[in-house]
């Protein structure tokens, strides 16, 4: 189910997780050459990501929604 993203959090491992509207969060990583994200390395690039979508699978399998601070 397409998801917009609200904001990003970092979680315990470092890594940059998108924050949906639905309440679930879904990592973002940049790690060539297997997944191609350079624009979450920069506030600037994160933010260029409001509002577009990522397809939600915790959505689609109707799982609680994620709690981070």
């Amino acid at each position: 189910m397409q998801r917009k993203i609200t904001g990003f959090h970092v979680d315990e491992f470092n890594d940059w997780v998108a924050e949906l509207e639905c309440h679930h969060g879904q990592h973002v990583r940049h790690n060539p050459p297997f997944v191609n994200r350079p624009w979450v390395t920069t506030t600037e690039g994160r933010e260029s990501k409001l509002g577009e979508t990522l397809n939600c699978k915790k959505c689609d399998e109707n799982t609680a929604p994620d709690i981070w601070d």
